[in-house]
């Protein structure tokens, strides 16, 4: 059983030193507060979307599709590498036989581990500054921090939610590989199980409201991207479903003028903050008009003694933004009198789609658009003895360099490895690393993949 605490005899609140609202980041509870009284209030599954419904498990379905694509690839490197077809139960058991009792495994510690830590069940909302009702029971804290995350949006499209549909939530629990699969969406959850069910051999067709897919990345990027993935992908481009209806068990989907069946549907159109669900207004917080908390670059909301991180207080969705956050978080509730800042300087994010993308800074819009005088760096993966080896025709990188300084403001890149790729410019970025010294200075591997990042850089310097 778990310790569920309940307002004493005379029905006053129960009163914490910090109460945590959601189990994600905001569970990394630091040992210097091992002193205080705090409270975890969760309301779903332990351990936040990552670990349960988000990068984690969707990554652990990419690699094995990455290794089914990779077979389509083989006759130009000269070696006869055939696909039979991917056992999805096996597949989605292994991934959540890992998953579910790392989850499992938390809640209980929580539950049980601490004296100091208790576990609440439960949804909270705000009655009062800083007083919360969970479950019909009041508790109050010095200090709130909220990490309550995300949730899919659904599109208001007439049909779908008469004739049901899939999110990131529950696609990867299917209890079968379907045959045909329809995706609306078209950022990085789109892609990326679009790339997964395609690379197992289900027929994916994909709409998307943009004339792009990806159309947060750099124009090249996402145009590149657009014409690779549509090449594996039936992508329906400046259109979204007009109608969604059942016909027996299929699920017709009326859209630009066609009607697609598919077996089962997918709705990746985005995700939004779940600050609508704990009543922050109460609680004297402001909400931008999408939904997100409003923080300082401390975390701090207006309202006295109450902070938050992750998809509640950024635009980002990230879970490494979401970690910083938290530790910066914890350090400033905990020492008022040294706080410290989240730095956003370099804040890099990937898709681990195939092609795989990885961007962090500017995109060349972004900096044309901020009147910045800069030169691009590009380099074909082709252009590298490792590329060679590949065969690689279509990825590439691209840096940005600010004229005046010399100081990298943007780098794209995508292609194989390209998550990893990009680390030695966000570093540099990060410590204020001019392109110079990045291309001069250090060795570079030859011939390694990452001599496509020097020569980008290169490229650069050359027109500075």
């Amino acid at each position: 059983m778990f310790n569920h605490i309940v307002p004493n005899e005379q029905n006053e609140p129960r009163h914490y030193d910090l109460i945590i609202i959601g189990s994600g980041s905001a569970n990394a509870i630091p040992s210097y507060l091992s002193e205080w009284k705090i409270a975890i209030v969760e309301r779903g599954t332990f351990g936040g979307t990552c670990l349960n419904v988000g990068c984690i498990p969707s990554k652990m379905f990419v690699l094995p599709a990455d290794l089914a694509e990779e077979a389509n690839h083989s006759p130009r490197l000269g070696v006869d590498v055939r696909f039979h077809g991917a056992d999805w139960a096996a597949i989605r058991d292994r991934v959540f036989g890992r998953i579910d009792p790392i989850a499992e495994g938390g809640r209980q510690y929580r539950a049980t581990g601490s004296e100091n830590i208790t576990l609440i069940e439960g949804t909270a909302r705000f009655v009062a500054p800083r007083v919360l009702d969970i479950e019909g029971k009041r508790f109050t804290a010095d200090h709130i921090l909220i990490g309550a995350g995300s949730r899919p949006s659904v599109p208001p499209i007439p049909g779908l939610v008469e004739t049901g549909f899939h999110t990131s939530d529950s696609i990867m629990r299917l209890d079968e590989l379907p045959d045909r699969l329809g995706i609306v969406g078209g950022g990085y959850i789109a892609v990326e199980m679009g790339h997964v069910f395609a690379s197992f051999g289900s027929k994916v067709s994909l709409f998307n409201r943009s004339h792009v897919l990806l159309r947060a990345q750099d124009a090249e990027i996402s145009q590149r991207f657009t014409e690779v993935f549509s090449q594996r992908v039936d992508v329906h481009l400046e259109h979204l479903p007009s109608k969604i209806e059942r016909r027996g068990d299929s699920i017709a989907i009326h859209c630009g003028g066609e009607v697609i069946e598919v077996d089962q549907l997918l709705v990746a159109t985005g995700r939004e903050p779940n600050s609508d669900l704990l009543d922050v207004e109460l609680g004297g917080l402001s909400c931008h008009h999408h939904g997100t908390i409003v923080v300082d670059e401390h975390m701090r909301t207006i309202a006295d003694g109450v902070w938050a991180i992750g998809d509640i207080a950024n635009e980002y969705q990230l879970k490494h933004v979401a970690n910083h956050e938290a530790e910066v978080a914890f350090w400033n509730i905990a020492h008022p009198d040294d706080q410290k800042r989240v730095d956003y300087t370099a804040v890099p994010a990937a898709v681990f789609s195939n092609p795989q993308v990885a961007s962090v800074g500017l995109t060349e819009q972004q900096a044309r658009d901020q009147g910045r005088d800069f030169v691009v760096g590009r380099r074909d993966y082709g252009g590298t003895a490792f590329g060679w080896a590949l065969a690689d025709e279509t990825s590439f990188a691209k840096v940005l360099v600010d004229v005046p300084t010399g100081l990298i403001i943007g780098a794209h890149i995508i292609g194989p490895q390209a998550a990893s790729l990009i680390q030695t410019l966000i570093q540099a970025m990060q410590f204020g690393q001019t392109a110079a010294q990045l291309a001069h200075e250090p060795y570079w591997i030859h011939p390694a993949l990452t001599e496509v990042v020097e020569n980008a850089l290169l490229e650069a310097l050359e027109q500075l």
